[in-house]
């Protein structure tokens, strides 16, 4: 069986599943595009901060990509201006990073979780068809024919699986990436805010500051 006969057994159900992996792998291709662009976090992200923080002003992290660069510039332009409620700067800033490196995993999930299904409404649908024909010929149905219809039908189940597991693989994969990124930026912002509160009352020593870095803001 090769996969010409894949898509003559299988019919409508198959053509479906097919999109559905173009359609997953499209998403793929993106969002792995899109995370090289950005690039990785910089470990001397703290650093950058902090530095940036006491300068108040954002030329320490030009040379920087990424949401977290992202995050701190925001912050620090908006403490340069006067604003007091930074942290509804870095969760607003933090939102849109997020539905930037979120996008189209939705659409990933709904492959995955559906593509199963369909692949089992096909099965049934044949299933359906075959013992249709059981009956309309009295029940005098050739065992080697019956054979043939059932696995026809078992083929839609089968394809559906092949592109439900696969993507919702590489979906776990991605939400990885996208929780691990959005841990660091909310690192990086509670660094930030904790730097410029600091900076309004003294200038103290970055190593004075670093212990509290494990702090997280919640807006974020």
């Amino acid at each position: 069986m090769d996969i010409y006969d894949i898509f003559d057994k299988g019919g409508v159900v198959v053509w479906i599943l097919a999109l559905y992996s173009v359609g997953a792998l499209a998403i793929v291709l993106d969002r792995y595009i899109h995370f090289a662009l950005m690039g990785s976090a910089n470990p001397d992200i703290d650093l950058l901060a902090a530095s940036a923080a006491r300068e108040m002003q954002t030329g320490g992290l030009v040379s920087v990509k990424g949401p977290e660069a992202a995050i701190a510039k925001q912050m620090i332009s908006a403490a340069s201006q006067g604003t007091k409620d930074l942290v509804r700067v870095a969760s607003r800033v933090g939102s849109d990073e997020l539905v930037r490196m979120e996008w189209g995993l939705r659409t990933m999930a709904f492959f995955g979780n559906t593509a199963p299904l369909l692949g089992l409404f096909g099965t049934i649908t044949g299933m359906i068809k075959a013992f249709m024909v059981i009956e309309q010929a009295g029940g005098r149905v050739d065992a080697q024919a019956l054979a043939g219809g059932i696995w026809e039908a078992m083929l839609t189940t089968g394809v559906g699986l092949a592109v439900g597991i696969p993507t919702l693989f590489l979906l776990h994969l991605l939400e990885g990436k996208v929780d691990s990124r959005a841990h660091i930026m909310r690192r990086v912002g509670s660094i930030v805010l904790e730097n410029l509160s600091c900076a309004n009352s003294s200038s103290p020593d970055i190593e004075e500051i670093k212990p509290h870095i494990e702090e997280v803001m919640d807006g974020v």
